[in-house]
């Protein structure tokens, strides 16, 4: 998530990141990570070969990347270190007796975004969450860098199976376990892959995304957030499911977007890339 110039209230230097707190019409807690980092190289040879990678796989709307670009970028991805976006597993947000003021909130860095893609990291305070929420028309590429996380992710039933009284519908269990780093990429396709999917902090986390293309509201990729329900409660309906698969699904219902999902923002001040485009 971009932070706007006019939007920052605040911002104090921190390290090699610059904290930011939002213009917000109620009081807030400040932002919980605080990162005390060590001088970052200027240039990571690894995060500019993702970025090069990024430019010639992702192609836009309506596309997604080739087998073979996929085992591309996942192969840059698998020897991505913290180090290669400036980060330690020695900085204190990622010490396992760190203590974060109120409700663990995740904070975000945008190290690059374009049209067709966004390189992002999303830092979790242990416990923390990003909600089941989907990623429509999107191909996500999920290396975790530091901590260890409980994913789980869907994708839907096909055929499409819906519950007659209710807005819910059956989807596939895709994920249901710990990853700890160093651990291989996760790729999600817009329809397969565990595109539907929840992230939670069992320690201090950072993961890195690659996302293509981004989020766009005015091109109809819109984030939506769920709320899971085991198969086996009482519905108006039977679901031809064989029953050792039956642990497997579950009634997905789009929600609100929850409180939890906000998000703090911090301005990447790791190795840069350079962009010869520009």
């Amino acid at each position: 998530m971009t932070i706007e110039a006019e939007q920052i209230k605040k911002s104090d230097r921190v390290g090699h990141m610059v904290r930011v707190i939002k213009k917000r019409p109620r009081c807030r807690r400040k932002v919980g990570i605080q990162l005390q980092r060590p001088p970052a190289p200027l240039v990571s040879t690894t995060l500019q070969n993702l970025f090069d990678s990024c430019r010639q796989v992702f192609r836009g709307a309506g596309t997604v990347p080739s087998a073979a670009d996929v085992q591309s970028l996942c192969q840059i991805l698998d020897t991505m270190k913290p180090e290669d976006v400036g980060l330690s597993r020695d900085l204190q947000f990622f010490k396992h007796n760190s203590e974060i003021e109120g409700t663990p909130r995740v904070t975000s860095a945008t190290i690059y975004k374009c049209e067709n893609f966004e390189l992002c990291i999303f830092f979790l305070p242990a416990t923390g969450v990003i909600p089941l929420h989907n990623h429509p028309e999107m191909t996500v590429f999920s290396k975790l860098l530091l901590g260890s996380m409980h994913i789980k992710a869907y994708d839907w039933a096909a055929p499409p199976v819906t519950e007659s009284s209710s807005k819910l519908r059956l989807a596939k269990m895709k994920a249901n376990r710990i990853f700890t780093a160093p651990c291989n990429t996760s790729v999600l396709y817009p329809t397969s892959g565990g595109n539907i999917h929840e992230f939670r902090a069992i320690t201090p986390c950072a993961v890195l995304d690659v996302i293509g293309p981004p989020y766009s509201k005015d091109d109809g990729r819109d984030c939506s957030y769920y709320r899971d329900t085991p198969l086996n409660v009482a519905l108006d309906r039977e679901v031809d499911v064989d029953e050792v698969e039956a642990d497997n699904f579950g009634w997905l219902e789009e929600i609100k977007k929850p409180e939890e999902s906000e998000m703090d923002g911090i301005a990447y001040m790791g190795p840069q890339i350079i962009d010869s485009t520009a």
